[in-house]
């Protein structure tokens, strides 16, 4: 390496640096790289002369050569325009403050196509000729890192928004009924919250409440109850308990329900005053203890056929599992020869409000069929539209007069005493079309005619059972049929 000296000395002030680069050729390019990504010479008229770029910065700054020859203040945004304006005070003979040749100032260059680069500039002057060179450090990693940081934040508060106006609205529905509710850990059994109402039928503060074992807000001879109803509402999702009594001495009925939050299982416990439940609590009670132990069964489902309620008549036929839930379940998946039977059911009750002795067969967990027949009754008007079905087996019970109507007219003997006289085709034929006939006309009688959903039983179109109708003269004797 030759002494730099020695070929500065003839040449003027102002290109002592120009010289000391094309004597070291390799200078600036690691004085870039070890301090900067980018590095811009600019001549004491603001143009910029030379530019420099860092290895690591190549495909950020791919437009930055063609900067050479533009004002530097020409190559950023506006609002970047005073700090430029600032970094280069230094060319207009003005005293150079800390933010020129101390800090560093942050500018953006417009890149087509794509957002602003952010490049964060420290100036140093060179010599006395007005030349500055200014070192760039490339923020677009760091701006990217911040703005995730900023969206992140801003979705974070969006959901806290959101959380603080859910559980403002739940305060205020808590708060607002009139029913006294407990909020029970499912596994502690511990009361985790509770309304006003709940707290003044108590005789107590919220505040006091919290956190005590439910079952000692209740008297000693009602624990027990109270720990069963605690159990099968956390086994079966829903549980009721006609009467028990509290530690301050006021008898409620008890309904519990299970719900989970955030993977927690709780218990909502419901508590209905005596006095609220009438005179007729005790009539409610005897009749619900008469059905639970009616011989035939007897099912009580929302509209739309899921199990509510069952006594243990209908739980025994059914002859399920140890431990398998009957509530909660759609009442098809025992009933019914196929779908169709519940849909016929549930469309005439919702039609006429009352549906008597409706011949169907009942799946029981064995896969076994059971023939029975049910009268059932919508309530479509109550605290909670219902429907009631009351299930009778009639397996032992001597055929219908209407159904014994309905044989072969020709026994075996006649069938095959047709052998020799009728081709095999005929005598096939013969048979299929009377029982098509039977099978058609036992479908329209379960469906009390509607000629739709015997349709579906069938497995047929609603045309091709038209035809069929047609063509055994049934449409006749079934001319004010439903559709």
């Amino acid at each position: 390496m030759h002494n730099p000296s020695s070929s500065l000395a003839p040449a003027p002030a102002g290109q002592a640096y120009l010289q000391l680069l094309d004597a070291e050729s390799g200078m600036l390019a690691t004085v870039v790289q070890a301090a900067s990504d980018v590095a811009l010479l600019i001549d004491p008229q603001g143009v910029i002369r030379e530019v420099v770029i860092g290895a690591d910065a190549a495909h950020d700054l791919a437009e930055a050569p063609a900067w050479v020859g533009r004002r530097w203040v020409d190559t950023v945004t506006i609002e970047s325009r005073p700090k430029i304006q600032a970094l280069t005070a230094t060319l207009r003979g003005e005293t150079p403050d800390s933010s020129t040749t101390g800090g560093a100032r942050q500018v953006n260059h417009p890149i087509a196509g794509g957002l602003d680069l952010p490049i964060a500039y420290r100036v140093v002057p060179v010599g006395a000729s007005g030349h500055l060179l200014a070192l760039g450090r490339n923020l677009r990693t760091l701006a990217a890192a911040q703005q995730r940081l900023v969206d992140a934040q801003q979705s974070m508060e969006r959901d806290y928004q959101r959380l603080r106006q859910a559980e403002a609205r739940y305060r205020l529905l808590f708060e607002a009924v009139e029913d006294p509710l407990v909020v029970v850990d499912a596994v502690s059994l511990n009361v985790v919250e509770l309304n006003g109402s709940a707290a003044r039928l108590l005789g107590t503060s919220v505040r006091r409440l919290a956190l005590r074992p439910a079952p000692e807000l209740f008297g000693t001879q009602s624990q027990p109850d109270v720990l069963l109803l605690f159990a099968q509402t956390r086994s079966s999702g829903r549980a009721e308990v006609p009467g028990v009594t509290l530690a301050s001495g006021a008898k409620v009925r008890l309904v519990g329900s299970l719900f989970k939050q955030d993977g927690v299982s709780f218990l909502l416990v419901r508590m209905v005053p005596a006095q609220e439940a009438g005179a007729g609590s005790t009539t409610s009670g005897s009749l619900l203890d008469v059905i639970n132990a009616m011989p035939d069964a007897f099912v009580l489902s929302d509209m739309q056929g899921r199990v509510l309620a069952a006594n243990e008549a209908f739980v025994d036929m059914l002859q399920l599992p140890a431990g398998e839930a009957v509530v909660g379940q759609m009442l098809d998946r025992w009933l019914g020869r196929s779908t169709v039977d519940l849909n016929v059911l549930i469309g005439n009750l919702r039609q006429h409000g009352v549906l008597r002795l409706f011949p169907t067969t009942l799946r029981a967990g064995d896969g076994q069929a059971t023939a029975i027949e049910i009268s059932a009754v919508a309530v479509a008007d109550g605290p909670q539209p219902c429907l009631g079905f009351a299930i009778r087996d009639v397996t032992r019970r001597l055929p219908a007069e209407g159904r014994s109507q309905r044989q072969l007219p020709r026994s075996t003997d006649q069938l095959t005493g047709l052998v020799g006289r009728l081709p095999l085709r005929d005598i096939v034929g013969e048979t299929t079309d009377l029982i098509e006939r039977l099978c058609i006309e036992a479908a329209l009688e379960i469906t009390r005619d509607n000629r739709a959903s015997a349709a579906e039983m069938l497995g047929l179109s609603r045309q091709s059972l038209y035809v069929k109708l047609r063509r055994y003269g049934i449409h006749e004797s079934s001319a004010d049929a439903t559709d």
